[in-house]
């Protein structure tokens, strides 16, 4: 009689066993089928509109009016600058650049920074076009940039500046930036 009251209570165990496997099972597949979609998953982000436009930035790419509008406030705070703002103009572009070009970025910056420190030098740039290349993460501004003394523009002169970008995630960062030469903007004229 003990041998058939033991059996009956190991077989309740194994089949209690069992359902606790195959539930284990089914939320091993299930978490496993979650963090597959999980990973493989675009992430998606709404910026808040800044203009009349819808813009999206997605893992999978950044489209080309949001490349657009960041390149517009980057070239506007990096062309426009004064020697009264000189540390924070600096600190603000190195804050968008890419942790791999940083020491580059800064090297080209502190240049800048000691030239025109102390000195009566500022310059204004007042965009006239913006071409963006979403596949290529670049893009290229084309306008006026004046150069004044105290309140006098000593010189006002078409140019064209070149952004590198590159995206980690959701991050959109500058890795470089240049000023063309003047045959390269006028092919685009």
């Amino acid at each position: 009689m003990r041998a058939e009251f033991a059996h009956e209570q190991a077989q309740a165990y194994l089949r209690q066993r069992n359902r606790f496997a195959m539930l284990a099972g089914v939320l091993g597949l299930t978490s496993v089928v979650s963090l597959g979609a999980a990973v493989t998953r675009d992430e998606q982000v709404v910026l808040v509109p800044i203009t009349a436009e819808r813009l999206n930035l997605s893992s999978a790419g950044v489209d080309a009016p949001y490349l657009e509008l960041v390149t517009r406030d980057t070239a506007l705070m990096l062309l426009n600058r004064a020697p009264e703002s000189l540390d924070y103009w600096m600190a603000s572009i190195l804050k968008l650049a890419d942790p791999a070009a940083h020491g580059r970025l800064k090297a080209e910056l502190v240049q800048i920074v000691e030239e025109q420190r102390g000195s009566d030098i500022s310059q204004a740039f007042v965009i006239a076009r913006i071409e963006v290349d979403p596949r290529g993460l670049n893009s290229t501004v084309t306008g006026t940039l004046k150069t004044f003394v105290g309140a006098q523009v000593i010189a006002s002169q078409r140019r064209a500046f070149r952004f590198r970008w590159s995206q980690r995630g959701l991050s959109l960062q500058l890795t470089g930036f240049e000023q063309l030469p003047s045959d390269e903007k006028d092919k685009g004229q």
